[in-house]
């Protein structure tokens, strides 16, 4: 006697739902369990570890602030969940890492009309006290640089151009024999 299991949504059935993708990295708020939040965060970032996605989901973040109550007279710091019941993921929006996320025991979906993920906007983050970093670098176009980290780690090339507001630099590299135009984050370059 044999039993039919059904299998998990795989990535390309995800394909199929249209996720909007970005070429820029943005905060986005899942919905959880009321409880669930560090465990959820921590399976996502075992995730990332397993799949090796740290240049798609860059951070995952559980806002907590520091209270002080009175207990019998006491005072005791303690830390509570500015949003319990959700999580904020630092990550480019794509099919890959909308599946993970999503997929992650505990979570229920992504905010956002009919939970199609919208990122949070600059307001929204400064009022959660989340600073965006801009990155500093002393290149210009026509320099040699080599890739540090991420999925681009090893290659090398010139800088064909710099989009400052994207914080990324785009070169060149042989794809099956073929010369490609990638961006690369400022963060994962080192000038040669």
């Amino acid at each position: 006697m044999s039993e039919i299991v059904e299998n998990e949504a795989t990535i390309s059935d995800v394909a199929s739902e249209k996720v909007p993708s970005s070429s820029e990295a943005r905060w986005y708020v899942a919905h959880t369990y009321s409880g669930y939040e560090n465990k959820v965060k921590k399976d996502i970032e075992k995730t990332i570890e397993n799949r090796k996605l740290h240049d798609q989901i860059l951070e995952v973040a559980v806002p907590v602030q520091d209270v002080v109550e009175v207990k019998n007279g006491a005072k005791k710091t303690v830390s509570k969940k500015l949003f319990p019941g959700y999580v904020l993921v630092h990550m480019y929006m794509n099919d890959v890492t909308w599946y993970v996320v999503r997929n992650t025991r505990g979570v229920t979906g992504f905010v956002g009309p009919e939970s199609k993920p919208v990122p949070l906007t600059e307001a929204e983050m400064r009022t959660l006290g989340i600073n965006v970093k801009e990155v500093q670098i002393d290149v210009e176009v026509g320099d040699m640089i080599k890739v540090v980290t991420g999925a681009w780690e090893g290659n090398s090339g010139e800088i064909k151009a710099i989009n400052e507001s994207k914080q990324t630099v785009t070169i060149e590299v042989d794809i099956f024999g073929r010369a490609t135009s990638v961006e690369i984050g400022f963060v994962d370059i080192q000038k040669i």
